[in-house]
């Protein structure tokens, strides 16, 4: 028998030698070196290195969506807890009703410690147990969040007073019926957010140890 000169072609995928029974694929013959990881490699470039929706990570539009309607409990805690609604933070019986004005001010302030405190909280997750900064446009995402969710919030409680709430007479004053007296106060979980991320990665820096020069 003849045996084949060693001057033939050389196959063009030598990593098929050992799956002698099938031929190799059309694409496997004319695919380059170092294309195995190329779709892998676009994908990871996407969006600054964000995943891509269809591996099973949530699109980058559910996180603020989330964010956002995490503004509907936060609102029912407010009504639950201020001044002229349930009154469950106080439990002074004259505060109860929208009628003192002594407990205008407190009804706004318990909504801003709640902002605040799902400000941090957001800015926290935002990092999770990642090694770096988020992303920016991560970032600007989580704030815009906060903002919608502060105003779903103040919507929720106002009507949560409108639904749960006694007949309150507003002819006096507008104040009287569960409300929000000072609107700067929607500005504090958004600007939680960004500081809490802000101060998370630079403890996160202080953290690390200086590099070395060689």
């Amino acid at each position: 028998m003849t045996q084949p000169s060693g001057n033939g072609p050389v196959p063009q995928n030598p990593s098929n030698f050992g799956n002698a029974g099938s031929p190799p694929a059309y694409g496997e013959l004319y695919r380059a070196e170092g294309d195995t990881d190329s779709g892998r490699g676009r994908r990871a470039a996407r969006s600054g290195g964000e995943s891509d929706p269809g591996d099973g990570e949530p699109a980058a539009w559910r996180r603020p969506a989330i964010i956002a309607a995490g503004g509907i409990p936060v609102g029912l805690l407010w009504w639950l807890l201020a001044p002229g609604g349930l009154n469950l933070l106080t439990g002074d019986p004259a505060l109860a009703t929208g009628t003192n004005a002594e407990g205008w001010l407190p009804r706004d302030l318990v909504l801003a410690g709640l902002f605040l405190l799902a400000g941090c909280l957001t800015g926290f997750l935002l990092n999770g147990k990642r090694t770096g900064a988020p992303a920016p446009g991560t970032v600007v995402l989580a704030v815009i969040g906060g903002a919608v969710g502060a105003v779903i919030a103040w919507q929720a409680g106002v009507l949560a007073g409108q639904w749960w709430g006694p007949a309150e007479d507003t002819a006096p004053n507008a104040s009287i019926a569960f409300s929000l007296r000072s609107f700067a106060v929607l500005a504090v979980w958004p600007a939680a957010v960004a500081i809490s991320v802000f101060v998370v990665n630079l403890l996160s820096l202080m953290g690390k140890p200086p590099v070395q020069d060689s």
